[in-house]
């Protein structure tokens, strides 16, 4: 079995699902008493998101990046960036290490392609949503289109994720929110819809709309089991 390396904290909310999914993923995999084998580096995320807020990427990305390292020293095989956000930065920092990365973006792209999703919804950080770094890779590399809120919806859902989610508060309303701008995003042709930040799927879940959501955590964290087990 390989180690995973794990760079989390961007928030830890969602940073502890990766540890779960990952663990019973190995357990459903390999049976008895198995667990996953986890290098794992928690970052503060204060800092981080006052760096977001004022474009400071080149700073994040030497931050992460000697965390990277760290992570690689400890013994790792390969390394998750547990959040969609900091995949802006994810060719520097790949480029610090000497283990891959696996971007949170490939095994997503590579389900919606096995379950024929060809045009999508993507909901994540006003980052996620308005660069390109996220929806061309999944156009360049899965030949998938990808449609985005509008800018009002887009503040709504940001200022859920930061204000809420990110310090584990779920709220009823905003989760009616996100189901209307699910629908919206529905109704201009996606067949599906990337929970393309990593705490959202705290707030929603497929039980909520009648639309097929892909939590990217879980997707990228299955990714991780299965590198460690080949």
């Amino acid at each position: 079995m390989k180690t995973i390396g794990l760079l989390g904290g961007m928030s830890w909310e969602s940073t502890s699902n990766y540890y779960k999914y990952i663990n019973q993923g190995v357990k459903d995999a390999l049976g008895g008493l198995h667990s996953a084998k986890i290098v794992m580096k928690s970052v503060d995320f204060a800092p981080i998101a006052e760096l977001q807020q004022a474009n400071e990427w080149s700073t994040m990305a030497n931050m992460l990046t000697q965390d990277a390292q760290d992570i690689e020293r400890a013994g790792a095989d390969f390394i998750l960036i547990c959040t969609n956000t900091m995949h802006l930065i994810f060719e520097e920092v790949q480029a610090g290490v000497g283990i891959p990365l696996i971007h949170i973006a490939d095994p997503t792209g590579e389900q919606l392609k096995r379950d024929g999703k060809r045009k999508v919804g993507l909901l994540g950080t006003q980052f996620t949503m308005s660069e390109s770094f996220y929806k061309d890779r999944l156009k360049n590399k899965f030949d998938i289109e990808v449609i985005v809120p509008d800018e009002e919806d887009q503040n709504v859902i940001h200022d859920v994720i930061y204000n809420e989610l990110c310090v584990g508060i779920i709220q009823p309303e905003s989760k009616q929110a996100y189901v209307e701008i699910i629908a919206k995003l529905q109704a201009q042709g996606a067949e599906a819809v990337i929970l393309g930040c990593t705490e959202i799927a705290l707030l929603v879940n497929e039980n909520d709309t009648d639309i097929p959501l892909f939590d990217t955590a879980i997707l990228h964290a299955g990714s991780a089991v299965s590198a460690s087990l080949t």
